[in-house]
């Protein structure tokens, strides 16, 4: 028989348990790198120095397939701080200057329901979305974005604060983003910030005939030496990640804080960042929730930037009080490799700068991608950078029928309606089974799903299926 105090007492141990987990801190990091594309140690690089990064994916989780909405920088912030696709938030494209995209006034943000939730908030480097009454902060910390070092040292107040409550710090670094002027010949160090002299940053260079080009780029000598300039810059990023992780241990929160790493969309060159094929939309994503056992999981959870604001907000123990998000926590699956039920997401993408008119819509699932190129007697357009890239210009300069990775020139900028591929057969997206009979049932069926998509997320552009 049972021992009525012994059974007592283990009761008490549970509930004492229960209870410290949901008193347990909540604080959370979410560090968004500008422009990079899975390009670090931990996801097969074997070139570039992110020791950082991949010992974060160590003490965490990897997410294999994980993606943006809309590889565009605006755009994209406005997803991940929302939960809601950029469709639905109005920020179609870029904030700055002339462009003046803006997010409706009537979103409720991240930084509004975490404030809600009595969190203090802050935001320290590259913001890009607005107006600032939809995206509130508590406080902006001052710094160079271009130096992540820099920004981590200045966020230890924030970090540190003699404050009961948790805190939400949104990490924002403008590497690796193209800086600078554009034109130059690549071998000047001016494309990608790196001409800065950055205080606590080690200069990270690389050699040109070490890159791994990846296979929509062209492998030439000037391809190579603008992917070298951007290894340099994401080192930066790599070094920023190190410095505010020492932070969070110094301040006795490493064990208390989520942490999340991810990027807004893909590398800056064409054929990645503004395009829904793979390279613009499939990105790094690394997380660490620091009362899970697992370490150095491997996630093949198809997850979605709309679904970063659900998952923080379910970390913080307040989600069950939200409403009118579009994606989903992917708490739960942090720690299974392979998860039921993630094994699609969709993409929306409709601006970049204010001349880039675009609009596609794309549904992924683990075999198949059908993109929709709503304006597709439109060539092709271009973001002032990308169009300013020495790697492209070199091969525009050849004419349309040249090569730029495993497509012409003129297949890159002329595009039909729709563009189906078999992503098993068909890695590269190179071969559009859209008009092919023996496709048309999954041409049908991923149609079907593109559309009620739309419907559920009250899209705009909806109405493009019925008079064009």
């Amino acid at each position: 028989m049972i021992n009525k105090h012994s059974a007592l007492a283990a009761a008490l141990v549970l509930l004492s348990g229960v209870y410290q987990a949901i008193a347990a801190p909540k604080n959370v990091v979410l560090v968004v790198a500008d422009d990079l594309g899975p390009d670090l140690g931990c996801y097969g690089n074997r070139v570039i120095k992110t020791s950082n990064l991949d010992q974060l994916a160590a003490e965490g989780t990897r997410f294999t397939h994980a993606f943006c909405t809309t590889a565009s920088c605006s755009p994209s912030r406005s997803v991940i701080l929302s939960g809601l696709y950029n469709h639905a938030t109005g920020q179609y494209g870029l904030e700055h200057s002339v462009h003046h995209f803006r997010t409706f006034d009537e979103v409720k943000t991240l930084s509004a329901r975490l404030a809600d939730a009595h969190y203090r908030t802050a935001r320290a480097g590259k913001f890009h979305v607005g107006p600032n009454e939809v995206y509130p902060f508590d406080r902006v910390v001052p710094g160079n974005a271009r130096n992540a070092v820099e920004m981590a040292d200045h966020c230890r107040d924030v970090i540190a604060a003699a404050d009961e409550r948790p805190f939400f710090l949104y990490f924002c670094t403008s590497d690796p983003h193209r800086g600078g002027r554009y034109g130059p010949p690549p071998n000047k160090p001016n494309l990608f910030g790196n001409e800065g002299q950055y205080s606590g940053v080690t200069d990270q260079r690389y050699d040109p005939k070490d890159v791994i080009v990846p296979s929509f780029l062209p492998d030439t000598p000037i391809c190579r030496a603008e992917l070298a300039q951007y290894y340099q810059s994401a080192s930066r990023v790599d070094q920023g990640v190190g410095r505010l992780i020492q932070v969070l241990k110094e301040s006795g929160h490493w064990n208390d804080t989520l942490v999340i790493f991810i990027s807004d969309n893909g590398i800056p060159f064409p054929g990645a960042k503004t395009t829904v094929y793979d390279p613009g939309l499939r990105l790094p994503c690394l997380v660490r929730n620091p009362y899970l056992s697992q370490r150095g999981v491997q996630s093949e959870a198809m997850v979605s930037w709309v679904d970063i604001a659900p998952t923080i907000l379910d970390f913080a123990g307040v989600l069950a009080q939200q409403t009118g998000l579009q994606g989903r926590s992917f708490l739960g699956a942090i720690e299974q490799r392979r998860p039921a039920g993630w094994d699609e997401i969709y993409g929306s993408h409709t601006f970049h700068e204010v001349t880039m008119y675009y609009p596609m819509r794309a549904v992924r699932t683990r075999q198949y991608k059908l993109i929709w190129n709503i304006a597709h007697p439109l060539p092709f357009p271009f973001a002032s950078d990308l169009w300013r890239s020495p790697t492209w210009q070199d091969v525009f300069a050849k004419g349309p029928q040249a090569i730029y990775g495993k497509r012409t020139v003129a297949a890159y900028i002329n595009r039909p309606r729709f563009e189906l591929y078999d992503l098993e057969q068909d890695p590269d997206e190179l071969q559009n089974l859209a008009s092919d009979p023996r496709h048309a049932a999954t041409v049908a069926q991923l149609k079907a799903k593109i559309k009620a998509f739309q419907q559920r997320t009250k899209d705009p552009w909806m109405h493009k299926w019925e008079y064009e």
